[in-house]
This record gives structure tokens, sequence and C-alpha cells, in this order.
């Protein structure tokens, strides 16, 4: 572990559970800082700040932050008597004591004690956290009055504070709110496993749809098996087991400029083929319009959100820009996982997702690339969230 002291110089931007900070650390350098203030009180200008280094020095997906540890001076005064006796984060520094939905002290103990069904309640399981906007806008642009429940579990990042996406989708009444199971926190909703988090999404909050997927800070190591989106299958298998019905977002891209992510993913390929055990729908994009490749995208085009914006003059459609390459490659792909017969293949048109997406609350963003900048990405997404509309 790596520490280091300093003094905040400024408060930035809040959201959820999180101040963003400037801190001025012992060697007179500046860095950003990230409070979570449920754990370790508000924190002010002036103010001494013990932070943890380690994943920023190393340059990982912490969103470049340092982390706020304690504040010395000024420790948030103890928390009110209250129910809960669930700890998350469990034995470390910073273990987070709370309420679990379905624990005894909970008002819907009684309620999910025997709890066993979710009632044909559709399940969209995503690897990556960046694809729930865009899902959720696809489920929204078809059934509008839907409630939706994200259930986050513990495959990546643990406070769900750190979620700006989470917190934007709740405040545009996109979804309920989250559900922070496992050992991840922070939660309008916690529950002990995604088993009882789907159970409060159906029962206690009464959602017509779950979308459960890690939080921000994915983990690869570059092998078959070492990677925390195995999680994907396991949510899969859990919906058929309360009698959901398991939907199975394809990671893709045609951006990523690593071989074992280009098209479909391996993690995909392999938590579905390998880990899920259960029948799954698993929809793909159908890509109209003109085969593009890499020689046929405009010489002006650069990143951008939005399609449309100066960046892009033309406004080509999404589908347009996924290269006649990435096309061949994915089919060749896909014919691969569908050798599995408990994954069934749903391909579904793209209409109308170019105007969906651009629409979307929440910035689209995947790996630090745009709407435009990686469109199979997104389309992936919005097209699972069609399908889990359609399900309802």
């Amino acid at each position: 572990m790596m520490w280091r002291n300093s003094e905040i110089v400024s408060l930035g931007k809040t959201w959820d559970g999180c101040v963003e900070c400037r801190v001025l650390l012992d060697d007179g350098e500046e860095a950003r800082a990230l409070a979570y203030t449920q754990l370790v009180g508000r924190p002010e200008t002036g103010q001494r700040a013990l932070l943890t280094a380690s994943a920023a020095v190393k340059g990982l997906g912490t969103g470049g932050y340092l982390m706020v540890a304690a504040l010395p001076d000024n420790l948030p005064p103890d928390p009110p008597p209250g129910p809960g006796h669930i700890v998350k984060a469990r034995y470390t520094p910073l273990q987070y004591m709370t309420l679990g939905a379905d624990e005894q002290e909970s008002e819907w103990h009684e309620a999910l004690r025997e709890a066993d069904s979710i009632d044909g309640m559709p399940v969209l399981v995503a690897d990556l956290h960046s694809a729930v906007p865009a899902a959720v806008a696809a489920v929204r642009a078809r059934r509008p009055e839907a409630r939706i429940a994200y259930v986050m579990d513990d495959g990546a990042a643990l406070p769900a504070w750190f979620s700006r996406a989470a917190a934007a989708m709740r405040e545009s009444g996109h979804i309920v709110g989250t559900i922070s199971c496992g050992q991840a926190f922070g939660g309008q909703l916690e529950a002990v496993n995604v088993h009882t988090a789907l159970l409060a999404a159906r029962i206690v909050w009464k959602a017509d749809l779950a979308v459960v997927a890690q939080g921000p800070g994915n983990l690869g190591t570059g092998t078959k098996w070492g990677f925390s989106g195995t999680k994907v299958g396991e949510a899969l298998n859990a919906a058929a087991a309360l009698g959901g019905v398991p939907i199975a977002l394809l990671r893709m891209s045609n951006a990523d400029s690593r071989g074992r992510h280009f098209g479909l993913s391996h993690h995909t390929h392999t938590a579905l083929s390998r880990v899920t055990l259960v029948e799954t729908l698993c929809p793909c994009p159908v890509l109209d319009g003109p085969e593009a490749s890499d020689s046929d995208l405009p010489a002006d085009f650069t990143a951008s959100d939005k399609p449309g914006s100066p960046a892009e003059p033309k406004a080509r459609k999404l589908s347009s820009l996924v290269g006649a390459d990435v096309r061949r490659l994915l089919a060749s792909q896909l014919d691969s996982l569908f050798e599995c017969e408990r994954l069934k293949r749903v391909d579904v048109p793209t209409d109308g997702l170019d105007e969906v997406l651009a629409s979307s609350p929440v910035p689209l963003r995947t790996m630090g690339r745009g709407l435009a900048e990686d469109p199979l990405a997104f389309l992936a997404a919005g097209v699972a969230g069609y399908a889990a509309a359609d399900a309802l």
C-alpha cells in the first residue's frame, strides 16, 4: 500500500456520496483526490487528508484519483444507533456496516424470507459498467414506463458512490436506483448476493426489469480466465434459478486495440459458453447501411460523443461506421459463440438507436472512447436494451 499525506486546497465536483478534492502533497505536487463522505466525512479546504495512492501511481482505472482514507483532524461523528449488521469490504480498515434488504432487522425481511421467484422478470447482464446507460436508454425508448433496477455486483468498484453514471440515471428517472450486492456497498438498497438483490428489485421496488453489471473498474489480466467478467455467467445463472428471463449483453468493439476484445470480446465468449449454464437470450445488432472500411472513414473524422456534431459533419449512421473487416470478423466470432446450444441468438435491428443513444442523459464512453469512436460497443448495448424491453 502506498500512502500520502496532503492538505486539501480546493473542492471540486460533488455527486451522491462523493466529493472531488484538489490536494497538495508533501513533495509540493498537486493532485486530484476523491472522498467518500459516508466513510470519511465531508472534506473542507485547509484540512489534512491521509490518502492511498497505489492505484493512481500505477495508472489503473480509478479515474486518476488518489483516495481519501481519513481526515484525521475532522473525523466524522459516529452514526446514530439504528438497524443493520451487514458488513461489506469485511476486515479492511474501512469496512462498512449497513442494513441489508434481506436481513432480520429490515422492514422487508418478511417479504424476502421465503421469496424464491422474480416472476419472469427480464434480467439483462453486462460485463462493462459503461454499457449500462446505453442499455437503459434503449429500454426506456421502447418502454418509457418501465421500472428498472440497477444491480451492482462486486466485480469491480465496491462503493456504488463512485459511479457518476448510476447517480445520473437515478436523478433523471431512468432507473429506480442501485442495489449493491456482495461486497459492493453504497446503493439505495443493499443485498447479500445477486440472488437477494434480484429478489429485492422485484419484491421491494416492484421492478419490471433488472440490469446487472459490475461497477467502474473492470479487471482483466490478459489470460483466458483472469477477468472479473466471469460474474456475467453467475448472474445469468441466478436469474434463471429465480424464474427470470436471462439476457446477455454482448461486449463488442470496433475500436479496441487489443485483439482479444476486437469484434466480440473473449470475456463474453468465455463467460457465456463456459460459465453460463442456462438458456440465455443473446441479442446481436443487425448492422444495416453500407459496409465501411477504415479507408472509408472521412478524413476529418475525430472523436465525438454524438453523431452530427461538428466533429462528424456528415452525420453518418453509427452502423455505417463499423467497417467491413470488423463485420466479417464478428460474424465468424458469433458463429463460434452460438455453437453453444444454450445460447439463443436474437438478431435485433438498430433502427432508431442513433437518436436514442445520442439523447442519453449520461455521456456514453467506454474505455475512454465515445459514441462515434466505438459505435459497435454502444449498438450492442442498445439492441440488448431493445430485447429486454420486448421481453417485458
